[in-house]
């Protein structure tokens, strides 16, 4: 039979179908040394790629999501440990969680003009904040371009920022209840006062520092105010614009607190001072949080704003 296969070349060529069934019938008499089939070879299936290749990087968490946690739990241990002599009247951590439950439970209620859940006090302290911070902004935005492009008005506004920046905000208050003879109007007025130096101050300072090179080549075009403004002054004051906006953001959320603690009305400011005057410290914790936590807001909301207008990263 082998014989067979091996005398009839040209039957094999022509019919492949026997060839490979007298293979077949060869196979079994081959020698015992004989290399082994090699098995086929498969492409490895691609889960079981991803599944060798898989690691996991947990230096986010180490950088940049355990910090935060070891700093509150850090605060919530002193606070504990403060609060557990008995000695200091701080209620304790579960106290004042308990209490926030009950407060947010109904943040929105209104029982009078001045019994008001926290939801409300904060959002009138919102209010008066973007109304004196709007005006400042129109006031000090433009001012401060006009001081940073002349030189004569540099001079002569400088002394004043300089002599009537360092007032504390609240030093304008009584000013306020005198000109405005009302305590909303007064705590606007505060707001807007200590917002507009950081605006004017950050802005002039950018104008000044736009590269002399760009001013010679608009008065070579001969280039109107407007155009200089327009297409040279304002892209590159942006950056300065901005970090203004966010000192005079903080700054007037800081200050609305304290206006708002000795005009009265509606506020946060005057929701703390109703709370102490109840002898309830927990409500005083829980609106410090709140406090902190729209100022985040804030802070982070203006960031974003700075990142789409800018091409350099943004500091925190």
């Amino acid at each position: 039979m082998v014989s067979a296969v091996f005398h009839a070349p040209l039957e094999g060529i022509s019919s492949p179908k026997t060839s490979s069934r007298s293979a077949e019938m060869v196979a079994p008499s081959l020698p015992s040394t004989a290399m082994p089939a090699t098995p086929p070879i498969t492409a490895p299936s691609k889960t079981a790629s991803l599944t060798r290749h898989r690691t996991w990087d947990f230096s986010f968490l180490w950088t940049t999501v355990l910090p935060p946690l070891l700093g509150l739990a850090f605060l919530v241990i002193v606070w504990a440990l403060v609060a557990g002599t008995g000695e200091s009247g701080i209620p304790t951590p579960m106290e004042t969680w308990a209490q926030a439950l009950e407060v947010f439970s109904d943040p929105f209620y209104q029982v009078g003009p001045n019994d008001q859940g926290v939801g409300w006090n904060v959002l009138m302290s919102l209010q008066r904040v973007a109304i004196g911070f709007g005006l400042a902004a129109l006031v000090g935005i433009p001012t401060g371009f006009m001081i940073g492009r002349f030189t004569f008005l540099s001079r002569m506004f400088n002394p004043l920022i300089s002599l009537l920046r360092p007032v504390s905000p609240l030093a304008w208050l009584p000013i306020g209840l005198l000109v405005f003879k009302g305590a909303n109007p007064a705590a606007i007025w505060t707001i807007f006062i200590c917002s507009i130096w950081p605006m004017i101050i950050n802005t002039a300072v950018g104008v000044q520092r736009v590269p002399q090179d760009y001013m010679n080549v608009a008065r070579v075009l001969n280039l109107s105010e407007w155009k200089i403004f327009t297409k040279i002054l304002f892209p590159a004051v942006l950056p300065y614009l901005l970090t203004g906006v966010r000192l005079a953001v903080g700054t007037a959320w800081l200050v609305i607190v304290a206006a708002e603690m000795l005009t009265g009305g509606v506020g946060i400011g005057f929701w703390i001072w109703d709370e102490w005057n109840n002898l309830n410290v927990a409500s005083i914790i829980i609106a410090i949080f709140v406090i902190g936590i729209v100022g985040l807001l804030l802070e982070f909301g203006l960031i974003k704003l700075a990142t789409l207008f800018t091409f350099e990263e943004v500091k925190h």
